[in-house]
């Protein structure tokens, strides 16, 4: 492997980024929406298909054993508020063997597009 090939796979990203749009189209065909906001923050307002998974307890629960009943044969796409932390989910996720998604703009983007929240 080549200087440009081993710099290119160690700086990839081992998940996805997608809008919305791209977002709901993996919903309907089966993944999953894990949102790793604040209790708190989940309290203001979240996707209806979202399961609530903070990033502190996703962290721990890898450490040790996958209490988090995400199904690993199917898309996951993390949520947060703005997309930073859905960034490092869908990095360990990916790290664990996932078909991990993060969404791009997080929740604003999800209010922006018109997309349901309660």
């Amino acid at each position: 492997m080549g200087l440009i090939s081993s710099l290119k796979k160690a700086f990839s990203k081992p998940y996805k980024t997608v809008s919305v749009a791209e977002a709901k189209d993996l919903l309907a065909s089966g993944a999953a929406l894990i949102d790793v906001r604040s209790a708190q923050e989940w309290r203001s307002g979240r996707a209806p298909q979202a399961k609530h998974i903070p990033l502190d307890r996703l962290q721990s629960d890898f450490a040790g054993t996958n209490t988090t009943g995400i199904n690993k044969n199917k898309p996951v796409i993390a949520v947060c508020a703005s997309g930073v932390r859905s960034a490092s989910a869908a990095r360990l996720l990916a790290s664990q063997g996932y078909q991990a998604y993060s969404l791009r703009g997080g929740m604003g983007a999800w209010r922006s597009a018109g997309e349901p929240v309660r």
